[in-house]
């Protein structure tokens, strides 16, 4: 009698190992009904189990990079986006130059010229300010020497704007606010009396006197989000002195490049070692590394220009023909289009449109002098090259000066052209002819200087300046 046959049968455990054993033969049939698929149906669900296992690890090591990765961007954003930083070294030194710097405000006609240093003035208005019982909560640089400070390429500025952030009560009326900008109207015309010479009588003078001598534009602003005063300084070079007191101010700023404001505050009351004090610089753009960094790079950037008055489109063309270019040249039409736009809606007709763009010529390529226009100190740095450089009434200033404005406005021109679309076809052509109208008339004046010698009109100075190899600005040697 044969014995009975034993087989071999394939088992997986739990965690999906294969093992063997052997079994009589049928054993299993009698034991389980479902025979050989009961063991293909274990080992189906094994092999699922098994699966479900892997991708459950799957999923939390998953969970756990995108934790991870998400932490690390948090800390990265965190790093990246701030406002403000600490002036290095050698921006200290640059800001000292500035404050150090003796800045003139020219008197019209026959009244003298009023020569300080920069950080004397401050504290001059400080003074007064505080004597008309008006409280500055701190005072800022802002503009070309501004990104003069922050920047660490030769960079030469022409123009230096202070900031004076007063307070006003939300619930003050309308005649407690009208008081607090006459009081401050007072301290400045106080305080420019006080800078002038001694020996001519300045007590005499009052402040309707100096504010049609000394003072080349005075605005102020009173609106639900605005809230300031300007009182801009005149200077024939171009280099005008603005000093700003806000309460408030929608927009502080055009382009990242000139988005800073430093705080002078603890340099105010002890100018000596100031390089080795804290200052703080801020971007009202938003990112100071990034605003920076468009600086060194020459780059134009800027966010919602919509709200810019004027929409920032004559300082893009100023920028682009000093050799800027766009941070974002996928978006430099729209940009353009926006800018375009809000200029038309700050200036919807042709006088405005004609008055503006020449008040823009002359605060920022030079003075006029009985329709003509003569070189101011450069604010391209394209001067900084030369020991020395005659800019007053020469014709080589004359024909660099004018070629520059010439770019602009056609630079301007081709802009109108191209991005405009909020004007109707005969609207556009009207200010391109005004456009192509002022360039032609700057280009008769350029090649065909005025004859001075029948001495109905004031010459201008001729001044000699000297650029030392630490400067920040030309100093006048003669």
């Amino acid at each position: 009698m044969r014995g009975r046959r034993s087989r071999t049968v394939i088992n997986y455990d739990q965690h999906g190992n294969m093992y063997k054993t052997l079994t009589p033969h049928g054993s299993n049939r009698m034991r389980n009904g479902n025979g050989y698929q009961g063991n293909q149906q274990n080992q189906q669900n094994h092999h699922y189990q098994n699966h479900q296992n892997q991708q459950n690890h799957q999923n939390h090591a998953a969970q756990n990079n995108n934790q991870n990765s998400s932490i690390q961007e948090t800390a990265v954003v965190e790093k990246i986006v701030s406002r403000t930083m600490l002036l290095a070294k050698g921006q200290m030194k640059r800001l000292r130059a500035v404050l150090d710097e003796r800045v003139e405000i020219h008197g019209r006609g026959n009244f003298p010229t009023i020569s300080t240093k920069l950080i004397d003035l401050i504290r001059c208005v400080r003074t007064h300010l505080g004597a008309a019982q008006v409280r500055a909560r701190d005072i800022r640089l802002n503009g070309g020497a501004a990104s003069f400070v922050a920047s660490s390429d030769d960079f030469t500025y022409a123009d230096l704007d202070l900031i004076f952030p007063i307070q006003i009560d939300d619930e003050s009326d309308e005649n407690a606010e009208k008081t607090i900008f006459e009081s401050i109207r007072e301290a400045v015309f106080t305080t420019i009396r006080e800078l002038m010479p001694d020996n001519i009588g300045k007590e005499k003078f009052d402040f309707e006197t100096l504010k049609d001598v000394y003072i080349r534009k005075m605005i102020k602003v009173a609106s639900d989000n605005d809230v300031w005063s300007l009182f801009s300084l005149n200077n024939e070079y171009g280099r005008c002195i603005e000093l700003k007191f806000v309460n408030k101010m929608k927009r502080q700023f055009e382009f990242s490049v000139d988005s800073f404001q430093i705080h002078l505050d603890p340099l105010l009351d002890d100018f000596e070692g100031c390089e080795q004090k804290k200052v703080t610089i801020e971007s009202m753009y938003g990112d100071i590394h990034q605003a920076i960094n468009h600086l060194h790079e020459r780059l134009i950037d800027t966010v919602k220009p919509e709200e810019i008055r004027g929409g920032g489109l004559l300082k893009y063309c100023h920028l682009i023909i000093r050799g800027y270019k766009a941070a974002k040249p996928w978006n430099c039409r729209k940009l353009e289009r926006y800018m375009c736009s809000r200029f038309f809606i700050d200036f919807p007709d042709l006088n405005s449109q004609e008055n503006k763009l020449r008040n823009y010529l002359d605060s920022h390529f030079g003075t006029s002098f009985n329709g003509v226009t003569y070189d101011q100190w450069s604010s391209s740095g394209s001067d900084t090259e030369s020991e020395a450089s005659t800019s007053q009434a020469t014709s080589s200033s004359l024909l660099v000066t004018g070629q520059a404005k010439y770019d602009f406005l056609m630079l301007l021109y081709r802009v109108i052209d191209e991005s405009t679309v909020c004007l109707m076809a005969h609207e556009r052509h009207m200010t391109l002819n005004m456009i192509d109208r002022v360039a032609f008339q700057l280009s008769m004046q350029c090649y065909s200087p005025p004859n001075f010698s029948s001495g109905s009109s004031t010459p201008p100075r001729t001044t000699l300046f000297y650029l030392p190899p630490d400067a920040a600005t030309w100093i006048p040697v003669i």
